[in-house]
């Protein structure tokens, strides 16, 4: 049975809150890989992400990506109501990692809840407190960390969010993810194989002990 609104935000709002955003958000679906948000669209709404993981991801001026950080259930994305906000243009991209459900909420009401419930008030901060937390984390994984370091984690991590010890990604698109290159994943990856850490398939990744 699909995930409700209301299971994924009960904890987190208060009822009135919740039916009020039942009766003016969006509902939306994508598919897994599919694009939700692109640098440069300006944003119309606030995603609530009801289920599923989305990443957010940046791009440099030569078009290289660099992922900064996995939304999950119960989810927003700060750098998009910063966006809203400000009625300024989009500043990442946003990919649904699984399959995802998400409300999308209109600016106006944004900004009326703060006033009006608690909860989003506190809902909104702390968004911008855990996203904060996560790009830092980014930051200094990239200033601190070995790239088989900044591996391990990232690895760690997709075994988390998709509670599965089997990782679709090819070399590629965690090159992608990592800003680094397919050769040098690869090479990284088969330290990790012979370290008995991975098992390398043809079209996916096992991880063993992590």
């Amino acid at each position: 049975m699909a995930t409700t609104l209301k299971e994924s935000f009960h904890h987190l709002f208060e009822l009135p809150l919740l039916d009020e955003i039942e009766e003016v958000g969006v509902a939306l679906q994508f598919q897994e890989g599919e694009k939700i948000m692109e640098i440069g669209e300006y944003i119309k709404g606030m995603p609530l992400l009801v289920s599923g993981v989305i990443k957010i991801l940046r791009e440099d001026d030569e078009g290289d990506e660099l992922l900064l950080y996995y939304l999950e259930r119960g989810d927003t994305c700060s750098m998009t109501m910063a966006c809203c906000l400000g009625d300024t243009k989009s500043e990442i991209r946003a990919i649904a990692e699984t399959n995802v459900s998400l409300v999308m909420v209109p600016i106006r009401k944004m900004e009326e809840w703060i006033s009006k419930f608690r909860s989003w008030r506190n809902f909104v901060f702390e968004s911008y407190h855990n996203r904060l937390n996560e790009m830092l984390s980014t930051i200094d994984s990239i200033a601190f960390m070995n790239m088989d370091q900044r591996l391990m984690e990232y690895l760690k991590e997709k075994v988390r969010i998709n509670q599965s010890n089997t990782i679709q990604n090819t070399h590629q698109e965690i090159a992608y993810d990592l800003h680094s290159s397919r050769v040098v994943i690869s090479r990284l990856l088969k330290r990790l194989e012979k370290l008995g850490k991975v098992k390398l398939h043809r079209n996916h990744i096992e991880t063993l002990d992590l």
